[in-house]
């Protein structure tokens, strides 16, 4: 993974997608 400390905007995006994947990951592991 690339840090762009300079570029919160990409850090932001970048963290909420990691976030809804692994939900979505969660999700179907439990159904």
């Amino acid at each position: 993974m690339t840090h762009h400390p300079f570029d919160g905007s990409v850090t932001v995006i970048t963290g909420a997608g990691s976030g809804i994947g692994r939900a979505t990951a969660l999700l179907a592991a439990q159904r």
